[in-house]
């Protein structure tokens, strides 16, 4: 063969070997990747990851019967030829649901707290867990594993105020929780009710409004009334208005939309104006 000849073929390989594949596949004999059967391997129950959305499985499932299972699962030997699921555990959920008997797997063995540290970072890396299951698998490091806070934001890539404000979110009542889990209510909603943890009847209000429809920014406003010493319900609901009898008159006045927007002391009015000239308008009608 000539050297042109192997140097065509190098090529060739070259081209069928793509640049960003997975580094954990190119591993030492010892943990090179294995084809296992789906029955041998067992959840981890350490899995941070609770929920497992129907449809983005189904379409994942889908996904490997065309084209496989690209990225190896992780496990470790619990003896008897069984395996614990450390990291996939959505992909090995899709694989069963394709009808496949085995799937690819790197073999490790991994102390308990690895073990989480794997799920978990995989998981808010790869597919994002929710907040709550964030906030119950950080505080699993921290409480069971004596792992600081900053240890856990710098294993997670997160800054260290974000690590706390998830790890709060636990503090939230089992409604709220309930709430946040099932997507009725955003984080942001979640924090605004947190900050009302002193106030539990008015937390609980505020709670019912955020599922009927309310924003962060309504229920922002909600707390800022409730903290500035606004006790009746009513009243703080009241603040939390952007529009009033008020600025309906003063927008009438004016010729255009009026808002007044709540603070812990006073206030401020926004007056709507959709060019200069309406603005030339609006500062004569003052004048």
């Amino acid at each position: 063969m000539t050297n042109k000849q192997k140097h065509g073929l190098g090529s060739g390989l070259g081209s069928l070997i793509p640049k960003d594949i997975d580094q954990s596949i190119l591993t030492e004999s010892l943990e090179k990747v294995h084809k296992l059967a789906l029955e041998v391997i067992t959840p981890n129950k350490e899995q941070p990851r609770k929920h497992f959305e129907d449809n983005s499985l189904k379409e994942l499932a889908e996904s490997i019967k065309e084209h496989g299972v690209l990225q190896p699962i992780i496990v470790s030997p619990k003896g008897d030829g069984k395996y614990h699921l450390v990291a996939g555990e959505r992909r090995w959920r899709a694989a069963k649901q394709a009808g496949l008997k085995t799937i690819p797997a790197i073999v490790r063995t991994f102390k308990d707290l690895e073990k989480l540290e794997v799920a978990l970072i995989e998981n808010v890396q790869r597919v994002d867990l929710n907040p709550i299951e964030q906030a119950l698998g950080i505080e699993r490091l921290h409480q069971q594993f004596s792992m600081t806070y900053e240890a856990i934001a710098k294993k997670l890539g997160k800054a260290l105020s974000t690590v706390n404000n998830i790890s709060r979110l636990l503090q939230l009542p089992p409604a709220a929780i309930e709430a946040l889990n099932t997507k009725i209510i955003t984080e942001g909603h979640a924090r605004a009710v947190l900050a009302l943890k002193d106030f539990p009847e008015h937390q609980a209000e505020l709670l019912k409004n955020c599922i009927k429809g309310w924003s962060v920014r309504q229920a922002e406003r909600y707390v800022t009334s409730i903290k500035s010493g606004v006790n009746d319900d009513k009243e703080a609901k009241a603040r939390v208005e952007l529009d009033t009898p008020e600025t309906e008159v003063l927008g009438k006045a004016l010729g255009t939309t009026v808002h007044v927007r709540r603070m812990a002391k006073g206030g401020r009015l926004e007056i709507i104006f959709k060019d200069d000239n309406q603005l030339k308008q609006i500062i004569e009608r003052i004048h």
